[in-house]
């Protein structure tokens, strides 16, 4: 590899590092497992480092990279999942007894959403990702971004409901 490829290929690895990392981790049952994720998606942009766009594209290819990784662990041995929410953690910073009950339920209902329902509601909660970033990540157009987030909340919305938890008090995630 050459130095200017080599160059370009470490400043991204450092730009987007911990957000690839953070991708990962919130979507692997242990941090080993993320690790492995992580190191897979870098090897991958380092084999095809001609390919890596520019800017925060790069970024978001990545993600598109870390997503077909995933894909690929969970479709080849049976112990990778997504993973949404764990209930013993969002217990251990509840502010108060009903708040851990309340986000316990909130991770029930999200956990028995869809994989691609979470993905995408992951996407832009966990990511911060707009709707222009989230298409580009799946490949496909922003309106099927939109049409598709739109039913995920819904069905949220109404997960939420089903669990007894107020579903308007998450419209922030309504923003994209």
């Amino acid at each position: 590899m050459d130095d200017d490829r080599r160059i370009r290929f470490e400043a991204v690895y450092e730009q987007t590092y911990e957000q690839i990392l953070g991708y990962a981790v919130r979507r692997c049952d242990s941090p080993e497992d993320a690790a492995d994720v992580v190191s897979e998606t870098f090897a991958i942009a380092w084999r095809r480092a001609d390919a890596l766009p520019r800017g925060d594209e790069a970024r978001l290819w990545l993600y598109g990279v870390a997503r077909n990784v995933l894909a690929n662990h969970r479709r080849g041995a049976a112990r990778w999942r997504l993973v949404a929410l764990d209930v013993d953690v969002a217990d251990a910073y509840a502010h108060s007894p009903e708040g851990g009950v309340e986000l316990s339920a909130i991770a029930r209902a999200f956990k028995e959403l869809p994989d691609s329902d979470r993905e995408l509601l992951s996407l832009v909660a966990w990511e911060g990702l707009d709707a222009g970033q989230i298409a580009k990540v799946l490949d496909c157009s922003r309106n099927a971004v939109r049409i598709r987030l739109y039913r995920a909340r819904k069905r949220f919305a109404k997960a939420l409901t089903g669990a007894g938890v107020c579903a308007h008090r998450f419209a922030a995630v309504e923003t994209v």
